[in-house]
């Protein structure tokens, strides 16, 4: 009796899916909606706009978590963009850095678009960079409207 061989000769494991390059957009190119973005950028300014926590109280419960956001004007020569970093990517964000954003995605805030890096992007500083920024074109002062679309 024969036995048969699971594995077919010359048979290799599966191949890993290759990764792809990133495409870098220009902060003047963003949409509403968009996500899976990269793109370099100088931080103009950075405020925090909420700290709860550890940070913020002078007697904190151990069960309450670090919370902090700031506002960061960000942008390149094509356009400025509002970027909402929270926790640790505020001390990334800090007024004149240049940073990689990788995985980021446009969110609507009170009408207007927001740059913003989830748990699945991240932020890199990066060396500095030569443009200056297009401040005149700042895509967080257009107002969006969300409409349904009959079909």
């Amino acid at each position: 009796m024969a036995t048969s061989n699971s594995h077919a000769q010359g048979s290799s494991p599966p191949a890993k899916p290759a990764l792809r390059k990133p495409v870098f957009i220009k902060v003047g190119d963003l949409k509403p909606a968009a996500a899976g973005l990269t793109l370099v950028a100088k931080v103009l300014t950075s405020e925090i706009v909420l700290q709860k926590g550890l940070a913020a109280s002078p007697s904190p419960s151990p069960n309450v978590r670090n919370v902090r956001i700031a506002e960061c004007l960000v942008g390149d020569e094509t356009g400025s963009i509002l970027f909402t970093a929270r926790n640790d990517q505020v001390d990334l964000m800090k007024p004149g850095a240049s940073v990689i954003i990788r995985n980021g995605k446009i969110d609507i805030f009170k009408g207007s678009m927001r740059l913003a890096v989830d748990k699945w992007g991240r932020i890199e500083v990066t060396d500095p960079v030569t443009f200056e920024v297009k401040e005149d074109n700042n895509l967080s002062v257009m107002e969006y409207e969300l409409v349904n679309v009959a079909e």
